[in-house]
C-alpha cells in the first residue's frame, strides 16, 4: 500500500508527468530482468526470456486536477480500509500493482511488456500509448493486453466507443419586437432536443457482454443578444456506443435520427473495443480472477490494443464512479486482490 500512497502524492497532472515518470525509471534501475525503453515520460519495460507468448500490461500515470484531495490518507468507509485522494482510483493503484511486480517477477510464464504513459486524461493525439504506437510500433508485438483501469478487481472486456457532434441549426437575426421578421434558430432546435429527452438507451449485446449505450446533450450555444432573435444555434452531441458499431455506422446512426441538423461536425470519435473474451489468454485470466466479467462502458486504450488486433481486457482496483471525484477513494482489498491474481496469473501461464 506505500507504494500506491507515494504515487499518488507526486502530482502528475496531465502535461505535468515529468517527475513521476523520472521516479519510475529510477524505481526500474536494479530491475537487471528488465530493459527499459523511455520515449517522452512514457516509460516501457519488457522481459526477454524466449517464451512463447508475450502480455502488454499497461497503466496511464497522469490524473485529473487535484482539487484538495492530495496528499492522501487511509481512512475507514462503512469499515472497510481505503486509500483516498486524487489519482488512487485513476488509475495510480493499477499502476503499483504493475510496478511491484514488474521489480519482482523475474521469471514469469510470459515474456511480458509493461507500459506506463502520460497525456490520457486528455486529447487523444497526445496520449502516451498513441504516440508509442506510432513511434515505436515494434514495442506492441504481443498476444493479449491488460490495461489497468478500475474495475472493482474484477476482469471488464472490451469499452463502448465514444462520439462527440455538434449539431446545428440556422435561421434569420431580426429584433425581438419583430420576432415575425426573423426565424428562431433556438427554436428550431427543439426537435432535437425532445428527441435526446426521450431516446432510450440501446443495450446490446456483444460476443456474451451486454454494453449499455448512452446518448446526451453535453452543451448548447445561441443567442447573440437578449434583443435579437438568434441565427444560428449549435447543440454538442455525445454518443457512448455499443463495440459492434463501427465510428463511420455511429455517426451515419446520429445523422439519421437527428435530420432537423441543418449541419453536422464530428468533434470528437473514437472506436470501442469488443470483449476480447475470447482469447486463450483471456480464458486463463478469468480462471485465475475469478468473477464474471461484466463490460465496460466508458472509453478506455484497450482499444488502442484491439485496434492492433491485440485482444484486451481492463483489469484493476477500484470503483469507475469514483474516477475523477473529488472523494476519489479505493478499498485497500481491491489492491491486495489484483496483485495477489495478477501475479497468480503471471506465474502460472496459461494454466493457471
Amino acid at each position: 500500500m506505500s507504494l500506491a500512497q507515494a504515487l499518488c502524492d507526486v502530482p502528475s497532472v496531465s502535461g505535468d508527468e515529468q517527475n513521476l515518470a523520472d521516479a519510475i525509471v529510477r524505481s526500474l534501475a536494479d530491475c537487471a530482468h528488465l530493459a527499459v525503453v523511455r520515449e517522452g515520460d512514457t516509460i516501457v519495460a519488457r522481459t526477454n526470456l524466449g517464451r512463447a507468448q508475450r502480455v502488454a500490461i499497461a497503466g496511464h500515470i497522469d490524473t485529473v486536477p487535484i482539487n484538495a484531495n492530495l496528499p492522501t490518507k487511509f481512512l475507514k468507509v462503512q469499515g472497510e480500509e481505503h486509500l483516498w485522494g486524487r489519482g488512487t482510483v485513476d488509475m495510480k493503484s493499477g499502476v503499483a500493482v504493475q510496478l511491484k511486480l514488474a521489480a519482482e517477477l523475474t521469471e514469469p510464464a510470459f515474456d511480458i511488456t509493461w507500459i506506463w504513459y502520460d497525456h490520457e486524461e486528455v486529447d487523444a493525439e497526445l496520449n502516451g500509448l498513441n504516440q508509442l504506437s506510432k513511434n515505436r510500433p515494434d514495442l506492441f508485438d504481443a498476444d493479449f493486453a491488460i490495461l489497468g483501469e478500475p474495475s472493482n478487481a474484477i476482469i471488464e472486456g472490451g469499452c463502448n466507443g465514444n462520439i462527440r457532434v455538434e449539431l446545428r441549426t440556422f435561421g434569420k437575426r431580426a429584433h425581438s419586437a419583430r420576432n415575425w421578421m426573423g426565424e428562431n434558430a433556438i427554436q428550431k432546435a427543439a426537435p432535437i432536443l425532445e428527441r435526446l429527452a426521450n431516446y432510450q438507451a440501446r443495450e446490446v449485446e456483444v460476443d456474451g457482454l451486454v454494453y449499455r449505450e448512452s446518448l446526451s446533450a453535453v452543451g448548447i450555444q445561441g443567442g447573440i443578444a437578449g434583443n435579437v432573435i438568434p441565427d444560428e444555434c449549435m447543440v454538442h452531441i455525445n454518443y457512448r456506443y455499443a463495440p459492434n458499431r463501427s465510428p463511420e455506422e455511429a455517426a451515419e446512426f446520429l445523422r439519421e435520427l437527428f435530420p432537423e441538423a441543418e449541419d453536422f461536425t464530428i468533434v470528437d470519435v473514437a472506436a470501442g473495443a469488443r470483449p476480447g473474451l475470447n482469447a486463450e489468454l483471456a480464458q486463463s485470466l478469468i480462471a485465475a480472477v475469478g468473477g464474471v466479467p461484466q463490460p465496460k462502458y466508458g472509453w478506455t486504450d484497450v482499444a488502442r490494443f484491439s485496434a492492433m488486433g491485440i485482444p484486451a481486457v481492463n483489469f484493476g482496483p477500484g470503483d469507475a464512479s469514483k474516477a475523477h471525484a473529488d472523494d476519489e477513494s479505493v478499498p485497500v482489498a481491491q489492491i491486495r486482490s489484483v496483485e495477489t491474481a495478477l501475479r497468480n496469473w503471471l506465474r502460472g501461464g496459461v494454466e493457471a
